[in-house]
Order: C-alpha cells, then sequence, then structure tokens
C-alpha cells in the first residue's frame, strides 16, 4: 500500500465574465456574420445588407439565415441561427417585430457577441413596442450580448482587416480616420452620401436607432481606444446620460476633436420658473453650455459639420490663431478676410522678410500684405513660391489659398502647387473656383488630404474650427475647490421649511443659508411700522434701501417694490407707506430695511434644475438688466476654478468687471470664489434646491464693501 499522499487538485478560479464594452468588438469586428431574415425579394433590406456584406469585401464567413429559401444571392442558407455548424460572432436582425425576441434569445444561446437589429416597431411606436424592447434588454443581459438599435440602419467598418458593411445604406464610404454616429437612419443615409461626396474618409459608422443598449456614449467610450478614429461626429436628438456624456467628451476631447448637430433647439423654456435663472436658461441653453464645457463644438448644420470636419480630419492643428491668405483675386480675399477676423482669428502683418521675398516672384502690381493679392496672372509657379515663403513666416500659423480661374491659368496645375506646399508643418486650406480643369486639380487636392472649399466663408469656417479645437484642448481644466461652511445651520433651515410645507424660503431663511455658506450679505432688518423702518435706518446708517418681502410676488422692481437712496426720516416712512400700499396683493408682505450700497457693478449668481442635465449655474450682469440683456454665462454644476473664471470672462459685460475707460477692475477673485461656494452650495444640498438667485450682488473693487443685496432660494417637491 502506497503512503503517498495524494496531491490536491489546484483550485481553478472562473474566468472572469466579460465586459460588456469589450464586447463592441463582436459588432465591429465580428470573425463571422449572419443576416437573420435574409430575403430574395428584389429591394428587400435582407437581401440588401446580405448583398452589401459581401459587395464590401467583409473578411469572414457569412450565413443567409431563411427557413423558407435554399439560397439567397447563391448562398446556401440556414432554416435557423442553431443550424449553422460554425460560431457566430454578430448577427443582423431582419424579422418581422413580434420574432424579434426569440431571435435574441436564439443568439444568446447560440454565443453570439453582438446584435444589430434592424427592425422596428418598439419604443418609437407604443408601450407595448416599448415592453418588448425592455424583455428584449433583459435578453441581452442574461447572455451577456451587446445590441445596436432597434430600428436602425446598420454599422459599418471600413478596416481592412475587416471590410464590414452591415448596412443597408445606399453610399459605400471610402476608408478614413472619421467615425460618425447617428441617431437617425435618414440623416445617417445623407451623412454617408455627404461624406463620400467631400471625400470626407470613415473609418466607423453607426445608425443609432432607439439606443435600447449600445448608446453614444459606449461608441465614445469605444473609439476613445481606437487610434484609427482620429475624430468624431455625431447627429444626435437626446441624450441618453448627460453626466456619463460630460465625463466622457472631456477627456476625449483632449485628444480627439468632437463635433455634433444637436437638433431640437426651439424646445419650450422654463415658463412657470419664478427665479430669473430659471426664465432665462432654456433647454438649448442647457445643451450647448454642456457641449462646450465638454470641448464639444457645436455646428448649426450638417453642412457645417462637414464644412470643419474636413479640415480637422485632413490638416494639423495650428500653434496659433494667425492666419495668411494667399490668393489671385482681391475680392475673395477681402471676404475671407472678413469672415476669419469675426470668428476671432487674426490676420498678422507678414514679416519685412517675407514680404521682400515675395516681391522679387510678383509683378508690381501685386500685393505682398496680408491677405497677398498675387493678382489674376499667378500661375502655378507663383503659387508655389509664395506658398512656401509664407509658409515659413513666423508670424503666420495656417494659411487659405485661394484660386479663382482665368482661362487661360492651368488650374490642375496651381492645385499640384498646393498640394505640395500643404506638407503637414502648417494647415493650409483651399478655396478653389477654377474653370479649366478645375474638378480634375479640385480631385487632386482631396487626395492629397488638403480640403476644397467652394466658396471664402466655408474656408474660413472651417479655419475656426481649427483654432477653437486648438483652445479647447489647450484650456486648462482646473480644480474642484471646497471651503469651510456650516452645511448643518443650511440643512437645518431647509428641513423647518418642509415641516411647515413651504417651497419659497423666507427672507431671513435665505440670509442663513446664504450666510452658512460664507457669501457676503448685505446687513438687512426686517420691519413691521414706519417707525421700525426708521429705527432701523439709524442703526444701519444713512443712506438706506427700503423693498418688500412677498412670497405672492417674484420680482420686486416689477410693481415698484424697492425704494432707494433714502436719506432721511422724512424719505424712509413716506417710502414705508408707498410699500405698504402693495398689502392689497400680499397681506402677509414684509418690509426689509438695508444700507445703500454705492458704486460697483451688478451680477447675479443663480441655479436652476434641468430634468436631464440636473443642476445649472449661472452668471451674468444682474440687477433690472438680467432679463432685459440676458447678458448671462450658464455651466453645468459643479464648476472648476477654471469653469468659475470662463463664465465671468464669457459674458460680453466683462469688460464693464475687467475696468472700462480708467475704472477699476471689480474683485475678479470675490467673484470666482463666489461661484465655487454656490457650487459648494449646490453639491451638499442636493437635491433640495430646486432655483436660486443672487441678485443683485454688487461687486466693487474692495471686497469689504461688496454685498449681496437680494436672494430667493426654491426648494424641490417634497
Amino acid at each position: 500500500m502506497s503512503n503517498k499522499v495524494p496531491k490536491k487538485k489546484k483550485k481553478t478560479s472562473p474566468k472572469p465574465p466579460r465586459k460588456r464594452r469589450d464586447l463592441l468588438d463582436g459588432l465591429f469586428r465580428p470573425r463571422s456574420v449572419a443576416v437573420i431574415g435574409a430575403s430574395r425579394r428584389p429591394n428587400s433590406i435582407g437581401g440588401e445588407i446580405l448583398k452589401a456584406l459581401v459587395q464590401f469585401g467583409f473578411s469572414g464567413p457569412v450565413y443567409p439565415v431563411n427557413p423558407g429559401a435554399v439560397a439567397v444571392h447563391s448562398m446556401k442558407t440556414f432554416p435557423s441561427l442553431s443550424a449553422i455548424p460554425d460560431p457566430v460572432d454578430l448577427a443582423v436582425v431582419v424579422v418581422p417585430r413580434d420574432h424579434v425576441l426569440g431571435v435574441i434569445e436564439e443568439c444568446g444561446k447560440k454565443g453570439v457577441l453582438g446584435v444589430v437589429v434592424i427592425t422596428a416597431g418598439f419604443k418609437e411606436v407604443n408601450s407595448e413596442g416599448a415592453r418588448l424592447e425592455e424583455k428584449i434588454l433583459k435578453r441581452l443581459e442574461q447572455y451577456n450580448m451587446r445590441m445596436i438599435g432597434p430600428t436602425c440602419m446598420g454599422i459599418i467598418n471600413t478596416e481592412p482587416e475587416y471590410r464590414l458593411n452591415a448596412s443597408f445604406a445606399a453610399t459605400v464610404p471610402e476608408r478614413g480616420n472619421v467615425g460618425f454616429i447617428s441617431q437617425s437612419g435618414a440623416l445617417g443615409e445623407a451623412i454617408l452620401a455627404h461624406a463620400s461626396e467631400n471625400n470626407l474618409g470613415v473609418s466607423m459608422f453607426a445608425s443609432m436607432g432607439n439606443k435600447a443598449d449600445v448608446s453614444g456614449n459606449d461608441l465614445l467610450e469605444y473609439w476613445e481606444r481606437n487610434p484609427d478614429v482620429e475624430v468624431i461626429l455625431m447627429y444626435l436628438e437626446s441624450f441618453g446620460n448627460p453626466k456619463r456624456f460630460t465625463s466622457l467628451a472631456r477627456r476625449i476631447t483632449r485628444k480627439k476633436p468632437i463635433l455634433t448637430v444637436k437638433a431640437g433647439r426651439t424646445a419650450a423654456g422654463a415658463l412657470a420658473a419664478t427665479s430669473h435663472t430659471g426664465s432665462i436658461v432654456g433647454k438649448d441653453i442647457a445643451t450647448t453650455s454642456l457641449l462646450e464645457q465638454c470641448g464639444v463644438i457645436r455646428v448649426s448644420s450638417l453642412e457645417e459639420m462637414f464644412v470643419k470636419a474636413s479640415a480637422l480630419a485632413n490638416q494639423p492643428i495650428p500653434a496659433g490663431d494667425r492666419v495668411a491668405i494667399v490668393t489671385n483675386a482681391g475680392g475673395p480675399g477681402i471676404l475671407c478676410t472678413d469672415s476669419l477676423i469675426g470668428a476671432g482669428i487674426e490676420i498678422p502683418e507678414l514679416s519685412k522678410r517675407t514680404r521682400s521675398a515675395i516681391a522679387k516672384v510678383l509683378p508690381p502690381e501685386a500685393s505682398t500684405r496680408n491677405p497677398v493679392d498675387m493678382i489674376a496672372s499667378a500661375d502655378a509657379s507663383r503659387y508655389k513660391a509664395v506658398l512656401e515663403k509664407v509658409k515659413k513666416d513666423p508670424n503666420v500659423d495656417a494659411i487659405v489659398a485661394i484660386f479663382v480661374s482665368p482661362i487661360m491659368i492651368d488650374a490642375y496645375e496651381v492645385a499640384r502647387a498646393i498640394a505640395e506646399a500643404a506638407d503637414g508643418t502648417k494647415p493650409i486650406l483651399s478655396v478653389f473656383m477654377g474653370k479649366q480643369r478645375s474638378d480634375e486639380g479640385a480631385e487632386l487636392l482631396r487626395s492629397r488630404r488638403v480640403p476644397v472649399y467652394r466658396f471664402p466663408e466655408e474656408a474660413a469656417s472651417a479655419m475656426s474650427a481649427l483654432t477653437t479645437y486648438r483652445k479647447l484642448r489647450a484650456r486648462p481644466q482646473g480644480k474642484m475647490v471646497r471651503y469651510k461652511v456650516d452645511r448643518p445651520a443650511a440643512q437645518k433651515v431647509i428641513a423647518a421649511a418642509r415641516k411647515a410645507g413651504r417651497k419659497e424660503l423666507k427672507p431671513e431663511e435665505v440670509r442663513k443659508i446664504l450666510t452658512a455658506y460664507r457669501f457676503p450679505m448685505a446687513p438687512a432688518r426686517t420691519v413691521a411700522t414706519a417707525a421700525e423702518a426708521i429705527e432701523a435706518a439709524i442703526d444701519l446708517g444713512y443712506p438706506v434701501v427700503l423693498k418688500i418681502e412677498s412670497e405672492k410676488i417674484s420680482h420686486k422692481t416689477d410693481v415698484g417694490g424697492v425704494k432707494v437712496d433714502l436719506r432721511n426720516a422724512d424719505e424712509v416712512a413716506n417710502a414705508y407707506k408707498k410699500l405698504g400700499a402693495l398689502k392689497s396683493e400680499d397681506p402677509d408682505l414684509m418690509v426689509t430695511v438695508q444700507p445703500m450700497v454705492r458704486g460697483g457693478q451688478e451680477v447675479i449668481l443663480g441655479m436652476t434644475r434641468d430634468p436631464q442635465f440636473g443642476p445649472l449655474l449661472m452668471f451674468g450682469l444682474g440687477g433690472i438688466f438680467v432679463e432685459i440683456m440676458k447678458d448671462v454665462a450658464i455651466r453645468i454644476h459643479p464648476v472648476t476654478d477654471e469653469g468659475a473664471r470662463l463664465m465671468i470672462r464669457k459674458i460680453k459685460g466683462y469688460p464693464l468687471l475687467a475696468g472700462h475707460r480708467g475704472e477699476k477692475a471689480v474683485n475678479m477673485q470675490l467673484l470666482v470664489e463666489s461661484l465655487l461656494r454656490l457650487s459648494q452650495m449646490v453639491t451638499d444640498l442636493e437635491p433640495d434646491l430646486s432655483e436660486l438667485d443672487l441678485n443683485p450682488f454688487i461687486v466693487t473693487p474692495d471686497r469689504k464693501k461688496s454685498f449681496i443685496v437680494d436672494a430667493r432660494i426654491t426648494l424641490t417637491d417634497s
């Protein structure tokens, strides 16, 4: 009998489950594809998708699934997915709606990694469709699959190792470095067609449909790691998860530009809002603020998207904002100059050395100033010589080359000269308005990755995208700042108001909360008689301000509820009497006395709540001008110190704050700190705050003489 102790078997830990995000490779980089619902009927979607997969040159096997056919497009069909003897990574589903759930179940049992559901009729149609979509999602979760759709046009990947066209798009894209996301199938086709017309190559494309599983955020994260996707274009109708989008986009735009057309600009604003902030901040302003905050370039149309994308996808980012224009026609040069300056781009003086050098190759009547007008006789050799000299000028960061073809100049040769100058050291954009061989010339430029535009204004718009992205990428992110505050005191005030069943906080409650967060509050005293008002005025010091405090009257100045610069007891008594007459509108109306704060500028700090984006913070010119001028900056909460500084600089009235015509600048650090305290307060008291205004906040050069003289806070529904 052996005395050997049997060796214990090593425990093998189970394989960790596949991360769902990694399964996007199963969608875009499958080793095999099944088309479930492949059809022999002419012009059927199932038949077109099968044909597209084959004609585009998919690198792996394609399996048509159709229980009623022996072959489709001369390919052997299978009666079901389970009948396919080999593994299937991707299933494209084109079956009637009521069969989709069963197909998803079959996909899960087969071990399929990803599905693209083309079929429509789900949550976009009715509640029954929505319930069916929910059941599909549960199956996806159960089997760890990912899905694009339903109700979509499909997906495309032009990588040579895969060559996947799992869509029924009529346009076959060229290989390129752009990733497209479209929430609309019809617009997805238009996007692909326009990209092809503009020689804008595609790396990956996805028509998202209902975004039931894979979202735009998932694709952003996937493409962030893909070196083949260098520019991301998005057509969006809604955000799935704005907070996740914010986090992803902030990170990605540091490496890759993102452009978006966001539909829904004209949604109605918050009509029931009682605060200035709530009435000013509409849904589109929130969207614009979110995108700008994330470094995403928002465009107003698909046409503008392609104008800008062609520059970002094909030319380097300039080192600065100084642009030289080289043209053979004065008119287009002037139009381009005006458009560039209008976009905030500098048209610099060329160096003396550059001007001297190009003067040697130009006729006397030509202009060596920027824009350089070489006149109509400029041929390819002149373009080549001048572009090489201008490109080396240390005052120039980028060039727009404009050509309007006279009949005696060969446009193709001029295009060749421009293309040779575009060697990647500095961005060069072209405006090609030629006649003689112009189509050939434009095609040559595009093949050399030099964007070609029809008009000077388009080139200026494209150049603004390059300079804008440079600024967004270089913008410091800043840091979150927290101050020592009395959060429990503020929460106690809110709890008491909740207990009393009130959403609108009383003036003394508002002051307690703002004092707890160390805001500079103007001294104030609430009074019930004229005599008390006079006594308060004496204690606070003349001149004083009397104003009403009312839960029923939102905007005091609209009803004459503020009396300013009261200098003696008689004026105080008379003002109190006039304010008392407003008790007919609110019997519970109270009167507050404050010292008159002189000098400085009136600003507003505010917060409102968007149902999709959450709290939004606002800064702008305050007092009675806030809703008249609406000169405000909006940021998604929370804000960093750099975000707060950007808000202040962003308003048109910033020069008034910075010191205008000899006036001293207000205390900018106090404004930054106040915005950060507001951001912290919203964080701490979330989700109790619905709307608030700190308006007016009178800020002066002296921190000790800057005060918030009025404020209101509304709580959320309990």
